[in-house]
């Protein structure tokens, strides 16, 4: 029966939980407009200690790898690589988007062609996103950065009922909100780590496990900082 410490800080949404066996036994999450990430070890001691665990009893650490904000992965996979260097347990990486569909079981449709298509905010009309289908969460189109138009999702859209959610799905209202089989949620979904634990009791079965020295967070794309202009002489 694994115990597995699950980490996300994809967004601005913070979160660690504890699951032993698939059961989620501590769960702690921060929501914070400026980076959380920086209370993540006191989430993590939190999780642990209402699980009435110590850390040397984890028997790996799962990590969100994204896609997300760039600062919020490197410091969430920062931590869980020097957690799994210092208490040489493995690492398990779960997709961002996939743990925000699998939070979506309980909320979706019946309709067995509902898709579901999370979605973090890349800025502008840009998000990162992808499409499963609700009842078995197969992958219908992969993790992508996508610019939002009156054109994006319309095959989709024409045979499929499409539950659009997360940071990113509000700019996208306004474009695609009339489709009559596009929903979009009146509350914004964050990733979480209880979706992160659950899918790595999976993963650990199979020990799809990640070379802690060599892993880097899927930021998918390039970041692209600002600097301040110079003043003209």
């Amino acid at each position: 029966m694994p115990i597995i410490l699950s980490i996300e800080t994809s967004t601005k949404a913070c979160s660690a939980a504890i699951h032993q066996d698939g059961k989620l036994l501590s769960v702690s999450e921060l929501y914070n407009e400026k980076s959380s990430s920086g209370m993540l070890t006191t989430l993590i001691e939190h999780v642990v200690k209402t699980a009435s665990l110590t850390l040397q009893e984890i028997d790996a650490v799962a990590v969100a790898k994204g896609p997300g904000s760039y600062t919020g992965l490197r410091i969430g996979v920062s931590t869980a690589k020097g957690l799994c260097f210092t208490l040489e347990k493995p690492l398990i990486a779960i997709n961002t988007l996939e743990a925000m569909a699998y939070s979506m079981f309980d909320v979706k449709s019946t309709n067995f062609s509902t898709l579901l298509v999370p979605m973090l905010d890349a800025r502008r009309m840009e998000v990162y996103c992808a499409v499963y289908k609700a009842d078995t969460l197969e992958v219908i189109e992969p993790t992508q950065a996508k610019i939002i138009d009156e054109t994006s999702f319309a095959d989709l859209l024409e045979k499929h009922k499409i539950i659009f959610f997360g940071d990113g799905a509000e700019k996208c209202r306004a474009t695609l909100g009339a489709n009559p089989n596009a929903v979009f949620l009146n509350q914004t979904i964050f990733p979480s780590a209880k979706s992160i634990g659950a899918l790595a009791t999976r993963a650990f079965e199979l020990q799809p496990f990640e070379n802690v020295a060599d892993f880097e967070p899927f930021y998918l794309k390039e970041f692209v900082g600002t600097t301040p202009k110079k003043n003209s002489i």
